[in-house]
């Protein structure tokens, strides 16, 4: 934002649209988060394997991702309030047609395609929205609607197991389609911004100025953008490619403990209604580390690529030690510290993402990263189902995700050390030269020329 009347508004009305998204967060992401406890039912209803079940929500994730470009043109294109809409009118038809059960092959469509299609159309033009309607306050409006996510799940843990064992899985996934209905009016809330608030154009360079990171170096050109074509070029920047290796990474990883939580929990031998609990503790600790790291990131006393480094490594430790536990209680401790550094993370995530690229090519760059990162959700389940099927225990699922995360801190501290070079260049570059001329006198004759022609044109 460059001048005082383009500025976002960073309260106001933005506070709608943040309740509004932190709603759509918790119709899509939290659904998507506690649909382990529809593992087991769908697993034992067709009489298939772990990896074969996993791919229902393997399939949600990539078109999930995949959808992301397209949500993200068709922000641009037409407004983010239609997108969420026509979202929540396709996630009611996933649930909806997944309320027939045919066969596998049609949860994979239904559930599968259609419930990840309306995650996609619904989520990323909401996430997207609040990071247009504040600037100072980013981090923290940004974390208080991924918390919806959190808030939502820690209710539909148990509001979702009391389904199924009243109207079986086909009914509890009709239900839970009605209820989604309802992003359709939060997507009617989200109002457009007047073309004032709205970003300038501008061609980033890649230095990041000290401090936290939170802007960018830019040259102007003061025209007002509206974008209207998708920017490709994004994935030629060295760190955008950086981070989306990490996003890849990371993504292979979030998906696997909410999906192998419940069925670990009973191979414990540990009670259905306990099961129900350790979602709603994960969702509770996880609604706890958004809100405190989001209020964290606002001080600004941290630079935000640091501590998503920090947060990353505090997560991979949690899940490499969660399969230590052997009982409810201390499966229910693992779960909360798992839970909390979750939290943090998802907390910052895009909030990076907005520092590496600026805002002006946001929304492209969020269509691109989710895109790019769905390979990583793609691939994660089904790997970690098989190497639950081929070790015959749900514990190497959180080794393996445990594993993976601790390589994609690696890509966000080569990414840190790529943006502090790129600032000690741009600085360096900034600093007045020095004459190499031996005399200084040689500099008077240009001097004395331009002071006559200033005369003369006084005169």
């Amino acid at each position: 934002m460059h001048a005082n009347d383009s500025n976002p508004p960073d309260g106001g009305y933005g506070w709608v649209v943040v309740v509004s998204a932190f709603m759509v967060m918790g119709l899509t992401a939290a659904v998507l988060k506690t649909f382990g406890l529809f593992f087991v039912e769908i697993q034992q209803h067709f009489d298939g394997l772990a990896s074969t079940t996993s791919w229902i929500t393997s399939v949600t994730i990539a078109i999930f991702h995949l959808g992301a470009p397209v949500a993200s043109s068709l922000c641009v294109r037409y407004t983010h309030r239609a997108v969420v809409i026509t979202g929540g009118l396709l996630a009611f038809s996933g649930m909806a047609l997944g309320f027939l059960g045919l066969n596998m092959l049609w949860m994979y469509a239904t559930t599968g395609f259609l419930q990840g299609l309306g995650i996609s159309f619904s989520w990323t033009p909401a996430i997207s929205i609040v990071s247009h309607y504040f600037s100072k306050r980013r981090a923290l409006a940004n974390a208080i609607a991924s918390a919806g996510e959190c808030a939502f799940a820690f209710m539909f843990g148990p509001f979702f197991q009391w389904l199924i064992s009243q109207y079986g899985w086909k009914g509890a996934l009709l239900i839970i389609g009605g209820i989604q209905l309802n992003i359709c009016v939060c997507g009617v809330l989200m109002r457009p911004l007047a073309s004032s608030c709205l970003p300038e154009a501008s061609h980033s360079e890649t230095g990041t100025p000290p401090g936290n990171g939170t802007s960018r170096i830019d040259k102007e050109d003061k025209s007002p953008i509206t974008h209207k074509t998708f920017n490709w070029m994004l994935v030629r920047r060295p760190e955008f490619v950086l981070y989306t290796i990490f996003g890849i990474l990371a993504a292979m990883s979030f998906f696997v403990p909410p999906l192998f939580l419940v069925p670990l929990s009973y191979s414990l031998g540990i009670d259905e209604s306990w099961t129900a609990s350790l979602l709603s503790i994960l969702a509770m600790v996880d609604f706890a580390g958004r809100l405190l790291c989001g209020w964290y990131a606002n001080l600004r006393v941290t630079k935000t690529v640091h501590l998503l480094t920090m947060t990353i490594t505090l997560i991979s430790t949690s899940l490499m030690l969660l399969p230590l536990a052997n009982n409810y209680l201390s499966l229910a401790i693992f779960t909360g510290f798992y839970g909390f550094f979750f939290g943090t993370t998802v907390a910052v995530h895009i909030t990076v993402l907005a520092d590496v690229v600026g805002m002006p090519d946001f929304d492209s760059a969020l269509g691109l990263f989710m895109l790019i990162r769905s390979t990583g959700g793609f691939v994660g389940p089904p790997l970690a189902g098989l190497i639950v099927d081929m070790a015959g225990d749900y514990r190497a699922g959180f080794y393996m995700a445990g594993a993976t995360l601790v390589l994609s801190a690696g890509f966000l501290v080569t990414l840190d050390q790529l943006q502090q070079r790129k600032e000690r260049e741009s600085q360096a570059n900034t600093k007045p030269e020095k004459s190499t001329l031996p005399y200084p006198s040689l500099h008077l004759p240009k001097l004395q020329k331009r002071r006559y022609q200033e005369h003369d044109i006084v005169v």
